[in-house]
Order: C-alpha cells, then sequence, then structure tokens
C-alpha cells in the first residue's frame, strides 16, 4: 500500500465515522421531534380545555360585574345625600366660625362689663349672706 492508498483509507474511515455520528445525530432529533410533537397536541388540547373553563370564568365575571353596577346604582342616591350632607355641615360650620368671632369681638368690647357685674354680684350675695346671719342668729 502506498501512501496515497493509505491517505484515501484514513478518509474513508473518517467519512464513515461521520456518517455513523451523521445518523445518531438524525435518530435523535427524529425522536426529539416526535416527542415535540406529542408535547405540542397535549399542550393544544389542554389550552382548549383551559380556553373553554376561561370563557365560563369570564362569563360569570360579566354577570357579577353587572350585578355589582346596578346595585351601585341604586345606592348612588345615597351617596348623592351624603355627599349634600357633608357639604351642609360644612357651611354650617363655616357659619358657627363666622358668629363665634362675632361674639369673641364683642365680648373683648363688653369685658369690662362683664368683670364689673361679676363683681357686683359677688358683693351683692356676700352682703345678703352677712344679713342673713346677723337676722338668724337674732331669732
Amino acid at each position: 500500500m502506498t501512501v496515497g492508498q493509505i491517505a484515501g483509507l484514513i478518509a474513508a474511515i473518517a467519512f464513515l465515522i461521520l456518517v455513523l455520528f451523521i445518523g445518531l445525530f438524525l435518530v435523535r432529533l427524529s425522536a426529539t421531534l416526535k416527542e415535540t410533537k406529542n408535547s405540542v397536541a397535549v399542550l393544544t388540547n389542554d389550552a382548549d380545555a383551559l380556553s373553554k373553563e376561561v370563557e365560563v370564568i369570564l362569563g360569570n365575571a360579566n354577570e357579577l360585574l353587572e350585578d355589582v353596577n346596578q346595585k351601585v346604582s341604586t345606592i348612588d342616591p345615597a351617596f348623592q345625600a351624603v355627599a349634600d350632607l357633608g357639604t351642609s355641615v360644612s357651611e354650617l360650620n363655616d357659619a358657627t366660625h363666622k358668629v363665634t368671632d362675632r361674639f369673641k369681638g364683642s365680648a373683648k368690647k363688653t369685658a369690662g362689663t362683664g368683670l364689673a357685674a361679676t363683681l357686683g354680684k359677688t358683693a351683692v350675695t356676700s352682703i345678703w349672706k352677712r344679713h342673713r346671719n346677723k337676722k338668724n342668729s337674732q331669732d
């Protein structure tokens, strides 16, 4: 055998090994593709069943939402009345503050009179008590 024939034999053996590895790779790839096809079929069936269930759930959710909307529209006047009451209370509070401010202003003007009246009342009460005590002690 010559060197060229040995090189050809080595190349033929290498090509045979390459063909065997490619064959094994293609067999494994074919098995993987079959398994993927089966998985996709199962997932499609599951997705169909799931979509039917989701459709039922969405139908129920829509009915529930319509019911809630009806109930909210029923109690909407109550919320409006509470809002009106809040506004009225706020206006009453403002009016009370204004009246209180007016009384504070007039109280400052009449503070001396109030103090004099209080002192006068205390003095009259004290005199009256002494008078009674004297009258009771004489009896």
